[in-house]
């Protein structure tokens, strides 16, 4: 069971940025692909963003397009979410997770990080 811990979050204003992390347990070379999602309060989970591990392709939902960006360090077993000009509809629980290639659905799962950002 691979645990993943996120950190970073927090209370910000508008135009502030965070920076996200999700550690995991063991070597995130071995989780073939990462991602955030996010789940404001009252809503549905949402994908944020997501990385592949040997060829770094990313992917992300539009309305964080040129403002967040996805990485991975898996000399740290890291992911990170830099999190730029951030808005008050950014504000919600933000979650790690990741999958081993050949999964069909995303298995690790961290509790998830807090992020606030004020008008």
């Amino acid at each position: 069971q691979v645990q993943l811990i996120e950190s970073g979050g927090g209370l910000v204003q508008s135009g502030d940025s965070l920076r996200l992390s999700c550690a995991a347990s063991e070597s995130t070379v071995n989780i073939y692909r990462m991602a955030w999602f996010r789940q404001a309060s009252g809503k549905s989970r949402e994908f944020v963003a997501s990385i592949t591990g040997r060829s770094g392709a990313t992917n992300y939902v539009d309305s964080v397009k040129g403002r967040f960006i996805i990485s991975r360090d898996d000399a740290k077993n890291t992911m990170y979410l830099q999190m730029n000009s951030l808005k008050p509809e950014d504000t919600a629980v933000y979650l790690c997770t990741g999958r081993r290639s050949g999964s069909a659905v995303f298995e690790y799962w961290g509790q998830g990080t807090q992020v606030t950002v004020s008008s």
